[in-house]
């Protein structure tokens, strides 16, 4: 055999390895959680479901070299997680450190709900669980950009904007940062 016939058998059986790798552990995650894969299958796309039952979408982006390698991981998340990962860790423990983490932003999720439902957000339907702040119509042309706390956020912000409508000397909305005064 050829010295480039063989480079090409050796990649071969790496890649077979890597597809039957991948297919095996999707399966062990649940094809049910599976929302897209790439052709190439290093890229995947997993739904998971938070405690509350929101949905959560989870990218993950393999490299060849997986599991060797650990995967990059992204999602609508105030903030990535750190991944935990070895030789012997599987797309299963990946998706179990993901739920972990979804677990510890609940209060911040639950506080945005509320703030949702409660307040006139200015394009709610846009509204991401990922973003901290939410910008709130309070009328006459005038917005508040609420930044929450994603470790506290029940708690009082320090400062926040005050948009007000546009002026008339002025070619953008004029906004105002108003400190809380702490005692």
């Amino acid at each position: 055999m050829e010295v480039n016939q063989q480079a090409r058998c050796r990649e071969l059986a790496k890649s077979s390895s890597f597809y039957s790798t991948v297919y095996s552990e999707i399966e062990e995650v649940g094809w049910d959680h599976l929302v897209r894969a790439g052709g190439d299958l290093s890229f995947l796309i997993f739904r998971v479901l938070d405690k509350k039952g929101r949905v959560h979408v989870m990218e993950i982006q393999l490299d060849k070299a997986y599991p060797r390698v650990p995967p990059m991981v992204s999602a609508d998340v105030p903030y990535i997680f750190n991944l935990k990962w070895s030789m012997n860790s599987r797309l299963k423990n990946l998706v179990q450190q993901f739920e972990k983490h979804l677990e510890k932003l609940q209060g911040f999720w639950s506080t945005l709900d509320e703030i949702d439902r409660s307040l006139q957000i200015v394009d709610s339907k846009q509204a991401s669980r990922a973003i901290p702040s939410r910008q709130i119509h309070v009328g006459n042309d005038c917005f508040i950009i609420l930044f929450i706390d994603i470790n506290d956020p029940r708690s009082l912000p320090e400062s926040f904007n005050v948009l007000f409508g546009n002026c008339p000397y002025c070619s953008e909305p004029i906004a105002v940062k108003i400190n809380a005064t702490k005692n």
